[in-house]
């Protein structure tokens, strides 16, 4: 390994019981579900003689792991990829197995482009106070998405001309660029990135 690519990835600090690993290379995504599973990850260790090891670490992903993207995005396991650089903040208590395994508390990945998909509907509700907007049938709440709205969400009107998310009325139609992926609630829900009126 020559020293540019051992020289990006990233090394353990540790914070009481909370170790950090910022550049830490994914070699491996184990996930059944796409929210639960593993990343195995490389990261540079300080060895004898001033040489530089390149040691693996087991990072154990659960329900309440955090998971982002480097915009502060939810996305689930299966956005995480081979090859990718992530930061992870896991618990002191690891396995003596080989790779060591820690239990993951919080994984920023660095996802090259923002994943999205458009879906364009009419708006169902607008709840202001929690950043939430319902799209799709009125009358049957399995029949509809719901939106995550942010300060980073870009609300446009039919022109092009910013707008604020109370702007926005049941029965407008809209076209939302939202995050690659829904959770498995009722209604599901996505991270908007931009919403236009149509």
């Amino acid at each position: 390994m020559n020293n540019t690519t051992a020289g990006r990835r990233g090394s353990i600090s540790q914070d009481g019981s909370i170790l950090r690993i910022e550049n830490a290379l994914v070699e491996d995504v184990y996930t059944n579900n796409s929210r639960t599973g593993y990343i195995l990850v490389s990261y540079v260790a300080p060895g004898r003689n001033e040489m530089i090891n390149i040691e693996l670490l087991q990072l154990n992903v659960d329900w309440d792991t955090i998971l982002i993207n480097q915009f502060g995005d939810s996305i689930s396991l299966c956005n995480v990829r081979k090859g990718m650089w992530i930061n992870a903040e896991f618990s002191a208590a690891m396995t003596r197995s080989t790779p060591p395994q820690s239990k993951a508390f919080r994984i920023v990945a660095f996802i090259q482009t923002p994943m999205y998909r458009i879906t364009t509907d009419r708006i169902v509700s607008v709840d202001v106070a929690n950043g939430f907007l319902d799209t799709g049938n009125p009358d049957d709440v399995t029949d509809q998405m719901r939106f995550v709205v942010s300060r980073a969400t870009e609300i446009l009107d039919q022109d092009n001309n910013p707008i604020r998310f109370s702007s926005l009325q049941p029965g407008q139609l809209v076209r939302i660029e939202h995050a690659n992926f829904q959770t498995a609630s009722i209604p599901p829900q996505s991270t908007a990135y931009r919403i236009q009126l149509v």
